[in-house]
């Protein structure tokens, strides 16, 4: 009788490693992996920002189809200081204070990285900045983000489904430019060409129903080429600015 009881514990255990094995061996059963959402502040009126921008894009260039997404936001306060920045928005300069609330820094500055919404960064400080990705990575995300676009007409319709909401979680879409180069005449950046990459065209904020299903339209801007844009959506808690969950739209 004892043998019996023994022989099948372990025949028990012997299924249940099988079933183990084959549960991480099954390409159907996926979970939740990490994200690392950079967002940075940046303007072409700052001399400091040229090596944060060129960073940024080695970074894109290294995960164009990964985990990590780059947002790059060219904020106007700098264009008070002789040149104007042909990518700056004043709702970028609102998103920086709000972040400055979110996580308790003031004043401003560029470049500033703020990585998943929780911490910000030195945009220039390679290593700093690396290490921030492999933490941000290293941590499951808390909503999953799946997102589908079609254009019509100059305007993109996505489609998304958000798993894992909250009530105080908003779906932000941002339409990036993937790169750009511009010529400086004035300021710090004076008679120099800049290059910049991931620069957010459009953000536009969507407020989650339906269980996180649904579709919105979206302006594309005025030089949209497919081949030369992206979109990518994330989920934002407003009240601690954390980034919950992140994806690149599909292409219909």
């Amino acid at each position: 009788m004892k043998k019996i009881k023994t022989s099948s514990l372990f025949a028990s255990v012997l299924l249940l490693i099988g079933m183990s094995s084959c549960a991480q061996n099954n390409p159907d059963q996926k979970a939740t992996k990490g994200i690392a959402v950079l967002e940075l502040f940046t303007s072409e009126g700052c001399s400091s920002c040229p090596p944060a921008d060129e960073l940024l894009g080695k970074i894109q260039n290294e995960n164009k189809d990964g985990q990590v997404y780059v947002l790059s936001y060219h904020v106007d306060y700098w264009d008070r200081q002789g040149w104007k920045d042909i990518f700056s928005n004043q709702e970028y300069t609102r998103r920086q204070y709000d972040y400055a609330k979110w996580l308790g820094k003031e004043p401003i500055y560029t470049p500033q990285v703020v990585v998943n919404g929780k911490k910000d960064y030195i945009g220039s400080d390679e290593v700093t900045v690396r290490n921030a990705i492999s933490s941000a990575l290293s941590k499951p995300a808390t909503a999953e983000v799946t997102l589908k676009t079609t254009t019509v007409n100059n305007k993109l319709n996505v489609h998304y489904s958000v798993n894992g909401i909250s009530k105080n979680s908003r779906l932000l879409l941002a339409v990036v430019q993937k790169s750009a180069k511009s010529n400086v005449k004035r300021g710090e950046n004076a008679n120099r060409v800049l290059s910049h990459y991931q620069i957010v065209k459009e953000l536009h904020s969507v407020a989650l129903k339906n269980n996180g299903n649904g579709s919105t339209i979206v302006a594309a801007p005025k030089d949209f080429i497919a081949k030369d844009f992206e979109v990518i959506g994330f989920v934002q808690d407003t009240n601690s600015g954390a980034i919950l969950g992140a994806a690149r739209a599909e292409n219909n």
